[in-house]
């Protein structure tokens, strides 16, 4: 007993369909791995630049990451005392 050419081609086009999907499947992990790695050396490069500072500006100190602006932790202390809370709509 044999498989019909067309049973044989249908089947062996889903195997390698199936096939296919499994290898995405390993470079879209592979791919997560890497990202994660890079994750990683970006927040080891960012503790090196955030201690370059801490030791230049102060542990307390607060940067505007749009300005570059720096203030003490007692500038801040000071404006969140005396600025009103604003109204969230």
């Amino acid at each position: 007993m044999k498989l019909t050419d067309q049973e044989l081609k249908s089947i062996q086009d889903k195997q390698t369909e199936f096939n296919k999907a499994k290898i995405q499947i390993a470079d879209g992990i592979l791919m997560q791995y890497q990202l994660c790695k890079g994750i990683d050396t970006i927040k080891e490069e960012f503790a090196v630049i955030e201690n370059s500072m801490i030791k230049k500006y102060g542990k307390d100190s607060s940067i505007n990451m749009q300005t570059g602006e720096v203030k003490s932790a007692e500038d801040v202390a000071a404006e969140s005392e005396t600025k009103p809370l604003e109204k969230v709509e």
